[in-house]
């Protein structure tokens, strides 16, 4: 006798790579809980803008991404560095539609959970989950929760669970999976302004080099200015651990100093124009938490650290690692339980391994490098001179490519990919 708390997948978070698994889930007809701490719609800390990559998950989904539906287009990545200002396109593929996305995060995560359920997934929201449930061999087959403002006790069992709960993982390391401390990861802070002169940009912006206002120094990482084609702008930075000033900086302060240096026109550096504060967040990347699959628990987005080195992103990656978890569940489910449904989910960790194991080891590669001022002047001083370059930067940073009929450089960025040993 099956109960409300009972499902085949428990899915733990709604953000958006727990929301793609749900929503994949359901489409294949399975009973899909979908676990979330908080009530809709909240607060996230995050860039807001959307690459390609992003926008192919979406429309996976059945999103609707026009102008009427609240999506601000735009048509490529602006970077702004060594005295230069120069504006790429989204490359034209067969993979990918050629456009990015801006929605902010308070109502884009809402939208997500909403067509999971209308593909059939249960929500629970105010549901803390607390703990995994083991059987007698160790196995999840559950979760406690807390339910509610009164934080009622909850038990809710299913015979596979989908940790997407974020960056704190809380339940990965529930099951003794801790962080990788030799992976790449990074901080952000940002900061929502109300902006006229550029709120209705068409390109991201991409600061590769900040400074303070009246000095030649370079400031530690790199920041980014996205309009949000409501008069405002969501403007932040990033700070790598490859970086010195690492985990000794003012993060906040980092990012009024390099906001006081922008065109007075703009109004950014103004305290006045600003709305909220500033919020910040850790971005775990390339795998640093593994494995991803244990003891009937896949790990998902961020709760795998799945951001991508490179450029920062991760709800791409999310979403992406929700739908492969769905579509493996699905083959894993339809075998009893035992060891061929054990070999169906081991072939979890090794497709994501294959799709982005060699990928996120060069971003590691990249993550040191650029933690280096010099090479980073460098880069910044002879790379964006060069247009054809810089399009070959792009797809590689943003991991846009046609894995057949592509171009040159998708030859050459997948032959990298596949040469280097996955992490």
């Amino acid at each position: 006798m099956t109960t409300e708390n009972d499902a085949e997948v428990i899915v733990v978070g709604a953000g958006p790579g727990g929301s793609a698994t749900a929503y994949h889930l359901a489409q294949h007809g399975v009973r899909v809980l979908l676990l979330e701490k908080t009530e809709f719609p909240r607060e996230k800390v995050c860039g807001d803008g959307l690459t390609p990559r992003a926008v192919r998950q979406l429309l996976r989904m059945g999103v609707d991404t026009s102008a009427e539906a609240g999506w601000v287009r735009n048509r490529g990545l602006r970077v702004v560095g060594g005295g230069l200002r120069l504006e790429l396109d989204w490359p034209d593929l067969a993979s990918f539609p050629n456009y990015g996305l801006v929605r902010p995060r308070l109502d884009f995560d809402e939208l997500l959970a909403r067509r999971a359920v209308a593909a059939g997934a249960k929500l629970r929201t105010a549901v803390e989950v607390t703990a995994p449930i083991f059987d007698r061999a160790g196995r999840v087959v559950g979760v406690e929760a807390a339910v509610g403002p009164e934080r009622e006790p909850a038990t809710f069992r299913a015979p596979l669970v989908v940790a997407a709960d974020g960056v704190s993982g809380r339940f990965p390391l529930a099951l003794g999976l801790a962080k990788r401390d030799d992976r790449p990861l990074g901080v952000a802070v940002r900061r929502y302004y109300r902006c006229p002169a550029k709120h209705d940009d068409n390109y991201l912006e991409s600061w590769l080099e900040l400074r303070r206002k009246g000095s030649d120094a370079l400031l530690p990482g790199y920041g980014w200015i996205f309009g949000l084609g409501d008069g405002r702008v969501n403007v932040g930075l990033g700070v790598l651990n490859s970086s010195s000033a690492f985990g000794k900086t003012n993060y906040r302060r980092l990012l009024t100093d390099w906001l006081a240096n922008t065109p007075e026109e703009w109004g950014i550096a103004d305290e006045a124009n600003a709305e909220g504060s500033i919020l910040g967040a850790a971005l775990p990347m390339g795998f640093n938490r593994v494995p991803h699959y244990s003891r009937g628990t896949l790990l998902v987005g961020d709760s795998g650290g799945m951001v991508n080195p490179f450029n920062g992103e991760g709800i791409a990656y999310a979403m992406e690692s929700g739908e492969l978890a769905a579509e493996i569940a699905v083959q894993a489910l339809a075998r009893p339980a035992g060891v061929g449904r054990e070999r169906a989910l081991m072939a979890y960790p090794a497709e994501l391994k294959a799709r982005f194991g060699g990928y996120y080891r060069l971003g590691g590669v990249f993550v040191k490098l650029i933690g280096r001022p010099e090479i980073m002047r460098a880069a910044t001083k002879y790379g964006l001179p060069h247009p054809m370059l810089m399009r070959f930067v792009l797809k590689l940073l943003a991991n846009l490519t046609d894995p057949r009929d592509g171009d040159a450089m998708d030859r050459v960025i997948n032959a990298m990919t596949k040469a280097a040993p996955a992490v």
